[in-house]
């Protein structure tokens, strides 16, 4: 994989996981909630226009062009599997941001992703 695939590869996992990050930033902000028939339309209007859950669809929108044009360039059986390092990188946001809890079982799992996209970037 040359520079500009794994630039795209990378900026396309970046975006997905930023997406997430700011959904979550939105549903904590718009805080807990059930879907029925008397509150659709104001749980539904409260979700569509908070600024984080837009953002975060927009993000999803550019990650899909990016990720388009990286599979232009790079074999899918090898960039696919680096989406997984998105993984690593909201494991860790998700910590500092939100105050999620990093156990040793997660850090552990994190490890055999970080390995395991090592192992198939190099093969």
């Amino acid at each position: 994989m040359n520079a500009l695939s794994f630039s795209l590869v990378m900026s396309g996992v970046l975006l997905n996981a930023t997406a997430q990050l700011l959904l979550k930033a939105g549903t904590n902000a718009v805080g807990v909630f059930e879907f029925s028939a008397h509150n659709v339309m104001p749980i539904g209007w409260k979700i569509a226009t908070q600024p984080y859950i837009l953002s975060g669809i927009g993000c999803y929108v550019v990650s899909v062009v990016v990720w388009i044009l990286a599979l232009s360039r790079a074999e899918v059986s090898v960039a696919y599997p680096m989406l997984s390092i998105g993984y690593v990188v909201n494991a860790l946001a998700a910590w500092y941001l939100f105050g999620e809890a990093v156990t040793a079982t997660r850090l552990i799992g994190i490890g055999i992703i970080v390995l395991g996209v090592f192992i198939v970037a190099r093969s």
